[in-house]
């Protein structure tokens, strides 16, 4: 089984990254911020986890308002540093760890958690500023795998503190009862007090920070009864991100040993980072349990004749190709498609297989891989093929043969203004060479 090393906290201001990067250790201004991530660094090269789940926001960088979600898992396989307005840092691309992704997936939303997922995303300063920190790495990466979860902490309503609360103790029961032999940290991050907006910029509340840090080793339930609103009170608007912390604490046991703790305010954010450990482990029958109720959704159907559940798993292994596909909603991109195929396959980075699979329009061999129908049916509205074309390819039919066994003998596709006449062959055979 997995191993759950304990939690780290850190804060994860962009200031951090501008002093490692800017090797400010010697400044007065910054000895204190690189003396407290000093024994976070000496415990994880100790303890050495081989994956680190990590709770971050985003700062409107690679999640934006059309789109903005609660809680967001990554599921991909590698994650980049993204670029915030200048440049992005000179940091290496660290790896994801999809099999565990996928599992704590399946765990979290198996007790009722609403997750959404991404990948291919790169990650800002939440991520990489206070990991850069507290993680050796060179040019040729790091020594962990990252699998990072986003919190919408900036657009209210967000989570409250008793649900983050709540899904750390989730996230504890998925880690544990993940059947590899990995060990897995858990790091938050955010905070502490600070307020970046308004006519309160500047905002900070060192009592707060203080008691913040008792409360969360000694009464952690006092901290998930505050509202949004109490917590923008005590620790300023963008200070409410601490309720990233709860996340790691629910993780933990009642009770805990504080192995590291450093707190300073250099400029516009409390900055802190913390190291806890658990008072004991977990029962092994509850962990038996626990890997029951989240195999109950999808138990069976693997079974099902000809039917390919689109798991994490298969979206990960054919992200690139979803994603190819996917660009053909723009005009640009189908228009490119049209006039030539092998350029945009060679651009997008496809590999051969996956360039033959779109070649021969192997409808069947497209599912089998992991394409998503959806993406499916975008690129027979491009090349006029229809929904009933591919469903007969899909099944070894002809159309006809297909068509036999509907109700009505329709054509149809999703292709809209653009797509110009469809000379649909409906005497011929579906087009496909699966």
């Amino acid at each position: 089984m997995a191993t759950f090393i304990g939690g780290v906290a850190a804060s994860h201001t962009p200031t951090i990254g501008f002093a490692f990067d800017r090797d400010k250790r010697a400044d007065p201004a910054w000895t204190a911020v690189f003396e407290a991530f000093d024994p976070v660094r000496e415990y994880l090269d100790k303890e050495k986890p081989d994956v680190a789940i990590l709770i971050h926001n985003d700062h409107v960088t690679s999640f934006f308002l059309d789109h903005y979600s609660a809680f967001t898992l990554g599921v991909g396989e590698e994650w980049r540093v993204a670029d915030e307005g200048a440049g992005a840092r000179d940091l290496p691309a660290i790896q994801g760890d999809p099999e565990l992704a996928a599992h704590i997936g399946r765990s979290v939303m198996a007790e009722d958690f609403d997750l959404s997922f991404y990948q291919g995303r790169p990650l800002d300063h939440g991520v990489f500023s206070p990991l850069s920190m507290m993680v050796p790495h060179d040019a040729d990466g790091w020594p962990l795998k990252l699998i990072p979860l986003q919190v919408g902490v900036l657009q209210f309503p967000t989570p409250t503190a008793r649900r983050c609360y709540q899904l750390g103790a989730a996230l504890r029961r998925a880690v544990e009862s993940y059947p590899e032999d990995v060990r897995v940290a858990i790091i938050a991050t955010g905070g502490l007090s600070h307020q970046v907006h308004g006519e309160r910029s500047g905002f900070n509340n060192p009592e707060w920070d203080e008691r913040f840090l008792d409360l969360f080793v000694n009464d952690p339930e006092a901290i998930a009864e505050l509202t949004q609103a109490e917590l923008a009170e005590l620790g300023g608007a963008e200070g409410s991100e601490i309720v990233m912390w709860l996340v790691m604490r629910g993780a933990l046991s009642a009770g805990i040993d504080v192995l590291h703790q450093a707190y300073t305010l250099p400029s516009m954010t409390g900055i802190a980072t913390a190291v806890y450990q658990n008072h004991n482990a977990p029962f092994e029958q509850a962990i038996k349990r626990h890997q029951a109720r989240a195999e109950l959704q999808t138990a069976g159907a693997e079974g099902l004749d000809g039917t390919y559940a689109y798991t994490i798993e298969r979206s990960v292994k054919a992200f690139r190709l979803n994603q190819f596909l996917h660009a053909l909603i723009q005009p640009e991109k189908r228009a490119a498609f049209l006039a030539d195929e092998e350029t945009e396959f060679a651009t997008a980075g496809l590999t051969e297989e996956e360039r033959d699979l779109v070649r021969r329009r192997d409808w069947q061999g497209l599912i089998h891989y992991g394409v998503i129908f959806f993406m499916l049916e975008k690129l027979g509205a491009v090349i006029g093929v229809s929904n009933l074309h591919i469903y007969a390819a899909m099944r070894g039919e002809t159309l006809e043969q297909f068509q036999a066994t509907r109700n009505a003998q329709v054509l149809y596709s999703v292709a809209g203004k653009d797509s110009g006449a469809l000379d649909w062959d409906t005497k011929g055979e579906a087009p496909t060479t699966s």
